[in-house]
């Protein structure tokens, strides 16, 4: 089991720190722009891209903080796993901008289904691919090669495989790839020091408890999913806990099954909720979190949750500690929220006066034009 010592921790925090202070973009606005992409590709348009193609519909948040008027007038085509993997956060963005349903979708919630012909057609200024996901990635090489070819730019950014590395690097190419570096600045700026709040109080932290993340609960029977080295594992990392799973999982997710994690028994216990909608609420298990959930619901799913066998038998949910977060902000550009909810979960002795709430309201008040509502984090009785 990893004993990092809290300073090793802390430089690492520090490092993640400085990705804010080193945007990748360029720093002068002119008619040709040149981005620097999360893969170290230079890539140069002759203006800012006013037809953008979304390699994931999720990435609609980071296209509404830059472009808050109308960032649909900017989308030529997008992916529809949006609205099938987080149907009532789609509904959000659809009440305040009903043109999103007139998007033309080229695939639905898996790469295997992308129309490269329908992606051209689109006659996109510019696409923006993750590394990793639920539409064309890094690893795309025929759908990369077609595009080239037909002289549509790939720009890739990230918000899932190393969140905290590459949130500012993504948001500050968006913002010059659209023409909107001020606001991306903001945003920039914003995210760093909300980020910064956690890593100056951590340093009053001496041990870090152990934290087993278990995610899409109840999607499966099988026990238990988890993220390790990479994606919501690294807001564990910055939040001051020891993930259980870093030890046992290869890479980003895996499986961790019940009897090791019963013998290893963490702390505290973290479930992600996947959804909301209709579908989610008919399915037993299920942790029920996001867009329109109240909160009797929210932690009615997630007592059940926890009565599973051998999860109810864990120390941390028998003593309390045991939690559930949206799952959704382990591929968003807001998930510095996410940071501040495991840190006062994890350290609620020295975080105190952090509110993660009263952040979440400010992004969405400065930021983002659409309402907020329902429950994103809910923890035992």
């Amino acid at each position: 089991m990893s004993k990092l010592p809290i300073r090793i921790l802390l430089l690492g925090l520090f490092l993640s720190l400085a990705e804010c202070e080193r945007p990748r973009a360029g720093d002068v606005p002119s008619a040709r722009i040149e981005v620097v992409d999360v893969l170290d590709r230079k890539v140069a348009l002759k203006r800012p891209a006013r037809r953008v193609l979304l390699g994931e519909g999720r990435f609609l948040a980071a296209l509404a903080i830059l472009e808050r008027e109308d960032p649909v007038s900017r989308i030529a085509g997008m992916m529809g796993e949006f609205e099938q993997l987080d149907p009532a956060g789609y509904r959000q963005y659809a009440a305040a901008w009903p043109q999103l349903a007139q998007v033309p979708r080229f695939g639905r919630s898996a790469e295997d289904t992308v129309s490269v012909e329908r992606l051209i057609s689109l006659e996109p200024d510019a696409a923006v691919f993750g590394l990793d996901g639920h539409g064309p990635s890094a690893r795309s090489k025929e759908t990369l090669d077609r595009l080239a070819a037909a002289g549509i730019p790939v720009v890739f950014i990230d918000f899932r495989n190393e969140p905290l590395r590459n949130t500012t690097n993504s948001m500050t190419l968006l913002g010059r790839l659209l023409g909107r570096e001020k606001e991306a600045a903001e945003f920039v700026q914003f995210y760093c020091a909300e980020l910064e709040r956690v890593a100056a109080v951590l340093k009053a932290a001496h041990r870090r408890p152990k934290v087993f993340l278990e995610s899409h609960v109840g999607l499966s029977e099988e026990c238990c999913r988890t993220m390790a080295d990479g994606m919501m594992g690294r807001l564990v990392d910055f939040a001051g806990g020891e993930n259980l799973a870093r030890d046992i999982v290869p890479g980003a997710s895996g499986i961790v099954h019940l009897e090791e994690l019963l013998a290893r028994q963490p702390e505290v216990y973290v479930g992600t909720a996947i959804g909301s909608g209709p579908t989610a609420r008919s399915q037993p298990g299920r942790i029920l979190l996001g867009a329109g959930v109240p909160e009797d619901e929210a932690r009615a799913s997630l007592r059940a949750a926890l009565a599973r066998p051998g999860i109810r038998d864990l120390n941390a949910v028998k003593s309390g500690h045991a939690h559930a977060i949206w799952h959704h902000y382990y591929n968003s550009p807001l998930n510095v929220v996410a940071v501040q909810v495991f840190a006062k979960w994890f350290h609620p002795e020295i975080f105190s006066d952090l509110d993660p709430a009263e952040t979440l309201d400010t992004l969405h008040r400065r930021f983002l034009p659409n309402s907020l509502s329902g429950v994103y984090w809910i923890s035992a009785e």
